[in-house]
């Protein structure tokens, strides 16, 4: 969440820069209920501090009548205390509902977009920031990748959904070979770019995915066991960035990298129509997750400097890519910046989103309650976090199976990946 100190400072700039990334009324009244909720907690408090110092002052000089045996000033007295004591219960009340209806409405204002953020309203106005290889012109004969996963029994999208339903991938064979080697290279080379691994549960509590940003702004694309509270996450940026929740960093701990590969698990993957077919949209999907941690005066570098360790991964596989910033309606909720990469597929003739890298600022670390010491004795402050896919495993195979497709039907894959898969093909 941002902080309720830049809305005290300016509310009006705070709900322009909202107002930039499009997310309708709800979040600008929001500022609106905050600033007038803040006002209210104020008067509030102010209020009960002077009927508490009345009370204090009340007792003292009840006492005083009661000594000099004026009870029936005495009881008076009492019974005025009585009521300021009931009024102070009526106000403390009052304020503990005024706050925690600012801290829902906090949780309701998305991360503020940077400056530099391009305006547009949705991925179609991303400006491209740069391109790499060669693609393959679409319509040159190119099948679609599940044509040729078909054909070369890689993976069987019918027996995905009788066990589990549409949006379900069961890999076959050297299909199955090929996601691991694509996730072995990947792991390698995020550890090459000084990555450390971790391996993280697969379902996270409430407080997890309210820290990073899911809830309450993606509980509907969540899968939720309701019975234990859990959710599966949607992307391994939710267990990884909370490993430190509620954690204060030395100066000796920063710049922290992590990286991770898990399942991913979405509920909402597309509606009806071509974007459904393959592996373009499934309910789970495999993805190497990149994260980072570091000091707030270092994060717009660290930011350019995680979207080429994700491009990296695309020129190891030879994948002609295009990165683009995402505009102010396509940001994200809570990402102050952030660029998509997108790999070529000449069988579908389109580029797919492979890989979204984001800065968040302080916003996760403050629902996190994450901070660090920027010096032995310095008072703590709030981290910055960032994390990209490096890559998201479904569209990065299809790619890889249109482009990388021969005359003679077989795959030829990339040097890099084939210590990783054990062979220089798939026939």
């Amino acid at each position: 969440m941002i902080g309720l100190q830049l809305i005290r400072d300016d509310p009006d700039a705070v709900k322009r820069a909202v107002a930039r990334k499009g997310g309708g009324a709800e979040p600008v009244e929001a500022v609106d209920r905050i600033v007038a909720g803040d006002a209210r907690r104020r008067g509030i408090e102010l209020e009960v501090n002077e009927l508490r110092a009345q009370r204090n002052a009340g007792n003292k000089e009840l006492g005083a009548l009661m000594r000099d045996g004026r009870r029936d000033e005495g009881e008076q007295l009492k019974a005025r205390m009585a009521e300021l004591s009931t009024r102070i219960d009526e106000l403390t009340a009052e304020l503990t509902a005024t706050e925690s209806g600012i801290e829902a409405d906090l949780l309701l204002v998305p991360n503020l977009p940077h400056e530099t953020v391009p305006d547009g309203r949705s991925d179609a106005d991303n400006p491209v920031v740069r391109t790499w290889g060669e693609p393959r012109p679409a319509g040159d004969g190119t099948p679609p990748h599940w044509e040729i996963a078909q054909r070369l029994g890689l993976f069987d999208l019918e027996r995905g959904a009788k066990i589990a339903g549409s949006g379900f991938i069961v890999f076959t064979g050297a299909g199955a070979r090929l996601q691991r080697a694509l996730i072995g290279l990947a792991l390698e080379l995020a550890e090459r770019h000084g990555y450390t691994e971790i391996w993280s549960p697969l379902l996270v509590n409430a407080a997890s995915a309210r820290g990073t940003g899911q809830l309450p702004d993606k509980e509907g694309q969540m899968y939720v066991a309701e019975r234990d509270d859990l959710y599966l996450i949607p992307t391994s940026e939710v267990p990884v960035t909370n490993l430190y929740r509620d954690e204060i960093l030395g100066p000796e701990d920063l710049p922290r990298y992590h990286c991770a590969y898990t399942p991913c698990f979405r509920r909402e993957a597309g509606a009806a129509g071509k974007d459904t077919r393959g592996l373009l949209r499934v309910h789970q999907f495999d993805k190497v997750e990149m994260v980072k941690f570091v000091r707030p005066e270092t994060s717009y570098d660290e930011l350019e400097a995680l979207t080429r360790n994700a491009e990296a991964v695309l020129e190891a596989l030879d994948l002609p890519y295009r990165t683009v910033e995402r505009c102010t309606g396509d940001v994200g909720f809570a990402q102050a910046k952030g660029y998509d990469i997108e790999a070529w597929a000449p069988g579908v003739g389109r580029y797919l989103e492979v890989s979204s890298c984001s800065n968040y600022t302080d916003f996760q670390a403050r629902r996190m309650n994450l901070r660090y010491r920027p010096a032995r004795d310095a008072r703590p402050e709030l981290i910055h976090t960032l994390n990209g896919s490096g890559l998201g495993l479904s569209r990065t195979y299809a790619a890889l199976l249109e482009t990388h497709l021969q005359p003679d039907g077989s795959i030829l894959l990339p040097a890099a990946l084939r210590p990783h898969f054990g062979a220089d093909r798939i026939a």
